[in-house]
Parts: C-alpha cells; sequence; structure tokens
C-alpha cells in the first residue's frame, strides 16, 4: 500500500500556462499522472500545490504546499508529512507518458531494499527526482537539509541511503 501525490505547484514560466491543466489525448497531465498512481494501486492521490480549483475541476484531492513557490523539495516534504501510508510516491504534475509499470517498479525496489529511503527513478543516467518512491521517514532528514538552506531536492536527497531504478 501506498500513497500518492502529484505535484502542481511550479509557476509554468516557460510554458505560460498550468503544466497540470495542459490536455494530452483529451487528458490534463495531473489527471493522467493521478490515473498512473491509482493503475499502480494508491490508496489516496492528493494534488500538492498548484491552482485547487482548477485541479478539483479534473476530479483530485488537494493540498497546500507547506512553502509554496520554493520548489519540489517543500512539496515533496508536504506529501510525506500528510501521506497515510508509510511508502509515498510522488510525481511531477508534468510527466507526459507516466506509467503504472514504472510506479510499480519504484515500489517493487523500495520493498526490496529495506535500507534505503528512496527508490529514485533513473532516465539517461539523471535521477528524476520528482518521480520516486519514499519512506515517509525520509521527511526527517529532508526537512533538516531545507532548514539548513537547501532549495534543490537533489541536494537534499543526494546523500540518502538510495536505489536507482532504470
Amino acid at each position: 500500500m501506498f500513497s500518492g501525490f502529484v505535484l502542481c505547484g511550479g509557476s509554468s514560466t516557460r510554458m505560460g500556462r498550468d503544466k497540470a491543466t495542459v490536455e494530452i489525448a483529451g487528458v490534463p497531465m495531473a489527471r493522467r499522472v493521478a490515473d498512473a498512481l491509482q493503475a499502480a494501486g494508491s490508496t489516496e492521490v492528493i494534488a500538492v500545490g498548484g491552482d485547487a480549483d482548477a485541479l478539483q475541476q479534473i476530479g483530485l484531492t488537494t493540498c497546500p504546499d507547506d512553502q509554496p513557490g520554493d520548489g519540489p523539495l517543500p512539496a515533496t516534504i508536504t506529501a510525506l508529512r500528510v501521506a497515510r501510508e508509510d511508502t509515498v510516491v510522488v510525481m511531477a504534475c508534468d510527466l507526459v507518458h507516466p506509467d503504472a509499470r514504472a510506479v510499480t517498479r519504484l515500489l517493487a525496489a523500495l520493498d526490496a531494499h529495506p535500507d534505503v529511503l528512496v527508490a529514485v527513478a533513473v532516465t539517461d543516467g539523471h535521477r528524476q527526482w520528482t518521480h520516486a518512491a519514499w519512506r515517509r521517514a525520509a521527511s526527517v532528514p529532508l526537512e533538516e537539509a531545507f532548514a539548513q538552506g537547501a532549495r534543490s531536492l537533489r541536494r537534499a536527497a543526494s546523500s540518502l541511503p538510495l536505489i536507482e531504478v532504470t
């Protein structure tokens, strides 16, 4: 069992409009990510940040980001704080092809390695911090890193025990 979260708080400055509601094949991007999380078996799916009214109109439960505008690190901390389950999958709202199989691979990797706090997707050799499965216990070191000035999820999480999933 896991809680699923869709990060929707970006300012979309390059796109010029809210990415979460941009449609691909007639379905808003955030809804596509939520559907992949549900298909993978999440017990809850919550959108963090973004336009709560617009997200609710596409059928998503929302919660405010604790630090709106500060990026994926505090949004991930928010997700870990409010999740009902001990395992939490956090995904960016702008994934073009979210896939339930990718989510289950992250979860399987995390389950197979009880000593790690995060299973992170790797694409083209780069860790995709906004496509990861976390243990809620990761919130403590992430909060400490944020309190010490880290603003990048990559920087805050890079010293955590982790497993990469290609």
